[in-house]
């Protein structure tokens, strides 16, 4: 299915800022332990990005963003004609941003989220 011209470039917008976010260091990107996926949040938004497999490598990659509050989501291809190349503009700035950060465990029970639930 084709999209609409205008909610392209839009998307192309979207796509553009993350990048540049990314690349000056104002967003910042996590890998979950055991998973190929980096995500990270913008605006109440969940950002994921995936998978992690090297970028010289012939897998896809996809961009997929949804609100926390709604099940509303749109999700990119780097196999999209109009907008994959944005995508894998953004994964190589990822990668970079990324490079030689631990897995984290957005999961875990840890002492801060302890004290956070014992004060409420």
């Amino acid at each position: 299915m084709k999209r609409d011209a205008a909610i392209t470039e839009r998307l192309r917008g979207v796509i553009a800022r993350l990048e540049s976010q990314t690349r000056n260091g104002d967003l910042c990107w996590e890998r979950q332990a055991g998973s190929a996926h980096r995500y990270t949040q913008i605006k109440n938004h969940l950002v994921i990005l995936g998978p992690a497999a090297p970028l010289d490598s012939d897998v896809p990659r996809y961009l997929f963003i949804t609100p926390f509050d709604s099940p509303d989501h749109f999700e990119v291809n780097s196999n999209d004609d109009d907008l994959g190349p944005a995508v894998l503009s953004l994964a190589r700035a990822v990668e970079e941003a990324c490079k030689g950060r631990p897995a984290v465990d957005p999961f875990a029970i840890t002492e801060n989220l302890l004290e956070r639930l014992e004060s409420t």
